[in-house]
């Protein structure tokens, strides 16, 4: 029931966006805070307790302000997309699984065990292309094709951070992407480019740290022989390759054709892709199961994205235009006028202690995009839109309570603290200095 519900509220969404009825919007909402509540009751833990100050908070900041029911169903309603676009985008991942592309990066990843450096080039350029697509689901899947082997926790913690952290930077099928940029009002083309090339230097970066530490901590081969990657594998990791070039440049198109929002876009192509598999391979007797597996056990699993999500989102909506806002947004301002340099410090800082003690990065980015103006901190909005996204990407590997960070502590066995700041520290200091330097260069 419940995720007919979260579907549901989907669908509403695509007909609202389209149709702009105001009253199908208060519908959209009602669903939303239903979803919202269901999934409060059937999640556990920290993310419980934060969503639930996250929404409370969000919902009195509203009512203080005086904004009303009114201020929370647009703080509700500017959210939504998001919360489409993570629900959506896992079906994405069916026509890669019923085309075996997943055996096909394992086949890759046990090939290159004999070579470290290979080895981690592989986990890290696999999550760079998966992750957009299966978002946490992709080191899940990268850590169950190496469950047999005893990798060292560092080396997995160092792969899997790097990997994930990269998508965040670039991908218009991921959530910071989408969200910076819209609420930034900036088209995906105009910053795509300069998105690519942060998170291939990042990966570039993380490869040449990793080379240094394997020379200090080298680990026993397990595998035996190597035996050559077979023909089938190579093409297949080509056609992965292009599926996902594909992707963006088809997303792309339509956003320059139609001038929609992108996050409707993937939306959309999320729905159609497996569709047009259906119907180019005939094979709806393998797709109908994957799909009904989707339904019953992948939304009903999005209980803590959706929590977190709508809450973090409502509040970053709240706090636009109160006082502690106002205050935050002159400071900046002023220190932007007198020093880019400062002014990214500056903001880097504030994220990351905001989100290392539990505060979502929806919340804090979002709150920074929509309270700051770039013309008036005497930057451009591709300047701006890089630095929050390098801001996200940062606190998103160090934050012990982002969902990458607690997903990976527990996969490789260490603390959050371990596998964000030891594990991955001077990756992301070295980051944040190149990153930096590029947004000074361009702006």
């Amino acid at each position: 029931m419940r995720s007919y519900l979260i579907l549901l509220m989907c669908l509403l969404f695509l007909v609202q966006y389209f149709l702009q009825h105001a009253w199908l919007g208060y519908v959209v909402v009602v669903f939303v805070i239903a979803a919202f509540i269901a999934s409060v009751m059937k999640a556990k833990g920290f993310p419980r307790i934060i969503g639930s100050i996250m929404m409370g908070t969000g919902i009195v900041l509203e009512l203080y302000k005086g904004a009303g029911i009114d201020g929370i169903s647009n703080g509700i309603l500017l959210i939504l997309p998001l919360l489409c676009l993570v629900t959506l985008a896992p079906l994405l991942s069916i026509p890669l699984k019923l085309g075996g592309y997943f055996e096909a990066i394992d086949s890759l990843l046990r090939n290159l065990l004999h070579h470290p450096k290979r080895l981690f080039a592989g986990i890290t350029t696999s999550l760079f292309l998966l992750s957009p697509i299966l978002s946490l689901g992709s080191v899940r899947l990268i850590s169950e094709f190496l469950s047999e082997l005893k990798l060292p926790s560092a080396m997995s913690a160092k792969s899997y951070l790097i990997g994930f952290s990269t998508a965040i930077l670039w991908s218009p099928y991921f959530a910071s992407v989408s969200l910076v940029l819209y609420y930034l009002d900036m088209s995906v083309g105009k910053y795509i480019l300069y998105g690519i090339g942060l998170s291939v230097l990042s990966l570039i970066v993380g490869n040449i740290l990793f080379a240094i530490w394997a020379k200090k901590h080298p680990f026993e081969d397990q595998t035996g022989p190597k035996k050559p990657l077979a023909k089938k594998t190579r093409k297949q990791l080509i056609q992965l390759a292009l599926f996902v070039t594909f992707l963006m440049l088809t997303s792309l198109t339509i956003e320059y054709l139609t001038k929609w929002s992108m996050i409707v876009i993937v939306c959309l192509i999320s729905i159609i892709m497996p569709l047009i598999w259906g119907i180019v391979t005939n094979g709806w007797a393998k797709l109908m199961p994957l799909l009904k597996d989707y339904r019953d056990l992948s939304v009903p699993m999005m209980n803590n994205e959706i929590m977190l999500f709508s809450s973090a989102g409502l509040l970053a909506h709240a706090l636009q235009g109160t006082n502690v806002a106002n205050e935050i947004s002159a400071v900046l301002t002023i220190v932007a006028n007198q020093s880019f340099l400062l002014f990214a410090l500056f903001v880097i800082v504030l994220v990351v202690v905001t989100t290392y003690i539990g505060i979502h990065q929806i919340a804090i980015i979002a709150a920074l995009a929509m309270q700051l103006n770039a013309e008036q901190l005497g930057i451009s909005n591709l300047s701006l839109a890089m630095l929050l996204l390098l801001c996200w990407s940062i606190s998103t590997a160090l934050s012990p309570f982002s969902g990458l960070n607690l997903m990976v502590s527990r996969i490789v066995g260490i603390s959050g603290f371990e596998a964000g700041v030891r594990a991955n520290g001077l990756h992301l200091v070295v980051m944040a200095i190149i990153g930096i330097g590029i947004i000074m260069f361009i702006n």
